[in-house]
């Protein structure tokens, strides 16, 4: 019954959609990728799914062909106007993961490898991605025993990073209460709106086109990054970026390409499979093995992101319990961005009016924290790296 794959797709997908309630009802705290990952490997090596129900299935091979495209659509997600007005965030996003990864490239590699650090710095700084590029490089170069540490990385770091920047959160909240209670609050120009507007400023006759043709554009600029990733040394994951935002910005994409083509969720959902299938061979002992380092690297890594955040916050003038929140995006992305300010500012506020406006004052600057981080950074940081072993 297994073999079938249908049967054996549904059988991971459920461990996939267990995930994403688990999040849900936990408000992010319990990870998607954690339960499913865990689950996968606890299911596998107890015998309950076979050890080649990945490959029954096919949905992973699919996956593997959706990358290009998930990464060029990474590109044309926010508008460069939007990251000008929030540029502070973006410096201090930015601060974090360099401080970051220098200390992980530094400590990691004189107490373990070079191998091992580069492992853990792009999925830490970012996210699915950022797993992905690192994977495949260490499993063309001989090094799969090691595709635990960024797999493992990516299903904890939510699970660290989001208390941590909850708590900052709650602080400058109550910092502003204070201030607004004395009148001495200034709000922070919000840009949201102009951001919203700006994405939706598309070409009238891009509305026009069909969604199989806009899915055909974004395949076709994938494609094109695939291929320069052939004949250059530059990694595909980052021509396909590059693709993307000068598309984006030239008009040839719409803001949200996979998005407006009705198509990202299930490019999404096929990608996770590739990573779920990155601990398809890792045994027990593999896991225990690397354990050490896998803390080692969340540990620093996470301490890094504060310490960078909270000096480019010094450096940009930001209170730094408001920018190392942002800083420390890289280690969760959106939802838990959005969810993290809409906690904070439920909890923390006496009335709906000052609900809204610590809501507002929080929202951009982690939104684009964590767009920078996950989103732009972290392909970068992890295409450039891989390139170095």
């Amino acid at each position: 019954m297994l073999s079938n794959p249908l049967i054996s797709t549904v059988l991971i997908f459920s461990l996939i959609a267990f995930g994403e309630w688990l999040s849900i009802i936990s408000r992010a705290r319990i990870p998607m990728l954690l339960t499913a990952m865990t689950g996968f490997l606890v299911l596998v090596w107890t015998g309950a799914f076979p050890d080649d129900i990945l490959e029954k299935s096919q949905f992973a091979a699919l996956g593997a062909i959706l990358i290009g495209p998930a990464i060029v659509h990474m590109g044309t997600l926010i508008p460069f106007s939007l990251l000008r007005s929030q540029l502070k965030a973006v410096l201090i996003a930015l601060g974090g993961i360099i401080v970051s990864g220098v200390i992980i490239l530094i400590i990691i590699s004189i107490v373990f490898d070079y191998a091992t650090a580069v492992a853990g710095v792009g999925p830490l700084s970012g996210g699915v991605i950022a797993l992905i590029i690192t994977t495949e490089e260490l499993a063309a170069i001989g090094r799969s025993s090691l595709v635990v540490i960024p797999a493992l990385i990516v299903a904890f770091q939510g699970v660290l990073g989001m208390p941590i920047a909850l708590n900052f959160m709650r602080k400058y909240a109550l910092k502003m209460q204070k201030q607004l209670d004395t009148g001495t609050f200034i709000p922070m120009s919000s840009s949201m709106k102009q951001g919203e507007e700006a994405t939706s400023n598309q070409p009238i006759s891009s509305l026009k086109i069909s969604l199989t043709l806009k899915l055909f554009y974004v395949f076709l600029g994938a494609g094109l990054g695939v291929f320069l990733g052939e004949i250059t040394p530059i990694h595909y994951s980052l021509w396909c970026l590059a693709i993307g935002v000068i598309g984006l910005k030239s008009g040839i994409f719409e803001s949200r390409s996979l998005e407006k083509a009705n198509s990202f969720s299930i490019t999404m959902v096929a990608i996770i499979f590739v990573v779920i299938g990155t601990m398809a061979d890792v045994t027990p002992e593999e896991v225990l093995q690397n354990l050490p380092s896998i803390l080692t690297i969340l540990l620093i890594g996470t301490i890094g992101i504060m310490l960078g955040g909270y000096l480019m916050s010094k450096v940009v003038k930001w209170d730094p319990l408001k920018g190392m929140p942002v800083a420390l995006t890289a280690l969760f992305g959106f939802p838990g961005d959005y969810i993290l300010c809409e906690e904070v500012s439920r909890s923390v506020a006496r009335n709906k009016e000052e609900e809204k406006l610590i809501f507002n004052e929080l929202l951009a600057p982690m939104l684009i924290g964590g767009f920078t981080t996950v989103t732009v950074a972290s392909v970068i940081i992890a295409g450039l790296l891989v390139q170095t072993l």
